[in-house]
């Protein structure tokens, strides 16, 4: 059995300036899956970084509220949300509200900083 416990993972800031928390990634774990699962933390007023990545992305809004940006599309995001980001798309997200925005991020195939572009 393979249980990984939030508040046990390493917090980094990642490229596009989201605290994030690594649950599974399969380029580091030696488990069966095609697909890296990761906890995100976007603070009151920050926006992330633009960016995209070659590799099929989706969010799923745990608490807060934000605006989400692909592409030329904004909409806004709160809890119960899932967004689908296709590869190559140009993505970034605000955070609107006065609390933590977090989220979940389901990357496949498994992310990998090659795969990403930050165009800021």
């Amino acid at each position: 059995m393979f249980i990984r416990e939030l508040d046990k993972c390493d917090q980094i800031t990642a490229g596009d300036n989201t605290t994030l928390s690594e649950l599974y990634n399969s380029l580091k774990d030696d488990i069966q899956i095609n697909h890296s699962l990761a906890h995100a933390v976007v603070r009151p007023g920050q926006t992330t970084y633009k960016h995209k990545l070659s590799s099929t992305e989706i969010y799923y809004i745990l608490e807060g509220t934000g605006e989400m940006f692909i592409d030329k599309e904004s909409r806004t995001v709160k809890p119960g949300c899932a967004i689908y980001i296709p590869p190559g798309s140009v993505q970034y997200i605000t955070n609107t509200g006065e609390t933590d925005l977090k989220f979940l991020c389901i990357v496949e195939p498994s992310w990998s900083a090659e795969d990403e572009e930050i165009l800021q």
